[in-house]
């Protein structure tokens, strides 16, 4: 199939911006005229070239590398096999470690990804693709049954969009203590190795099982987003909030070992946002309704990460059950997605959704554009 690259981006532009600029202007990869080569596509007769047809091979390398320490963490680093970061070595000795952590075959098919709506090709990867990962981003094999979960979803922790979209998961059950999730200070952040190694495990099995985050070809982020260098990874704070779990709200049952996936613009403090008006008494229902309204309920909605304070604050306004609190912010009930269906685009509740989680030292919360996508159970992968 013949194609044509042109210069964007293309919206935004008057008629006469794209007449110059993309229409008559130059091709960025060949410097000729596009008019003229579009042209050319449309009419130069087919070649052999043009009339062959198959399925590009993927080269998955060696099994395995030989060298020292510092040769294969060169080699690794070359081949873009890691996150630019140093790694933990996926010696045989430790991947089958890893392993024992499943009851599922090493080289049971574990998913298939892309790195973003159809661009590009779709990856498939194995069980043990994902532990050969867990293993580089230094997780313990008690972590592996939630990378496992992660990896069935198909979905990427890195998107190809120019955007630069973040991904995130949020964890409920009694796992979240069984593993040492991190679910009280900074619990939006890297500050327990579980949270931090398996954000870093699902970002390298997008890399590695499903070649994603290559500049200029499967990363077009324009400006990059800083949450693509480690993937969130939330635990809920189930124990402080006032509201059902985010898993029960979607289906499951209290105290099940849930990982729900998200995709979006990212979060960001709740200070960044206009009607986030500090005062003597805060109103903090009417805050979130007014950062709902800024926001696109029929793309990525708006997501709050709620500390117990502010998720308390909201109770005892009247709001005491998800269902109060949606419907007073979007005018819509809140609707539960079915288990471990995607969606999430279009959903029921006006695309609002909330977890509480974090510390109760002070009256600090978050709020961003992202959507649950789906909720897997963590247990069919022990």
């Amino acid at each position: 199939m013949r194609v044509q690259y042109i210069q964007g981006p293309v919206w935004a532009k008057t008629g006469e911006q794209l007449r110059k600029s993309v229409v008559y202007g130059k091709n960025p990869l060949t410097g000729k005229a596009v008019a003229e080569e579009i042209v050319d596509k449309l009419t130069r007769p087919l070649a052999p070239e043009d009339t062959k047809t198959g399925q590009i091979e993927r080269d998955m390398g060696p099994p395995a590398y030989t060298g020292t320490a510092a040769e294969l963490q060169q080699l690794f680093l070359e081949k873009r096999y890691t996150d630019f970061m140093p790694v933990i070595l996926p010696t045989k000795e430790l991947v089958d470690e890893m392993l024992k952590a499943t009851s599922h075959d090493p080289d049971e098919q574990l998913g298939r990804m892309n790195p973003g709506s159809g661009a590009g090709e779709t990856w498939t990867y194995t069980v043990k693709t994902a532990a050969i990962n867990a293993v580089m981003a230094g997780a313990k094999p008690e972590y592996f049954p939630v990378i496992l979960a992660l990896g069935s979803s198909g979905q990427t922790a890195v998107n190809v969009s120019d955007n630069g979209f973040a991904a995130g998961a949020v964890i409920n059950g009694d796992i979240r203590d069984e593993i040492g999730l991190n679910y009280e200070e900074g619990a939006v952040g890297p500050y327990a190795h579980a949270n931090t190694a398996i954000g870093r495990a699902w970002n390298l099995l997008s890399i590695n099982g499903g070649n994603c985050g290559k500049v200029g070809t499967t990363y077009m982020g324009t400006v990059g987003n800083a949450q693509n260098a480690l993937a969130l990874i939330m635990a809920e704070n189930e124990e402080k909030s006032p509201f059902q779990p985010l898993s029960v709200r979607r289906g499951f049952r209290k105290g099940e070992n849930v990982v729900t996936l998200f995709t979006g613009w990212g979060l960001l403090s709740a200070k960044n946002w206009k009607a986030n008006v500090w005062q003597t008494v805060m109103d903090y229902p009417k805050i979130a309704k007014d950062i709902y309204e800024q926001q696109s309920p029929d793309l990525f909605g708006t997501l709050l990460v709620l500390s117990p304070p502010i998720a308390n604050f909201i109770a005892d306004d009247g709001y005491d059950t998800m269902d109060k609190f949606t419907e007073y912010v979007t005018g819509a009930s809140a609707q539960p997605k079915p288990k471990g269906k995607a969606g999430g685009f279009g959903m029921g509740g006006g695309n609002f959704h909330v977890v509480v989680t974090g510390g109760s030292n002070n009256n600090y919360w978050m709020a961003g554009g992202m959507v649950p996508t789906r909720s897997i159970n963590i247990d069919e992968w022990r």
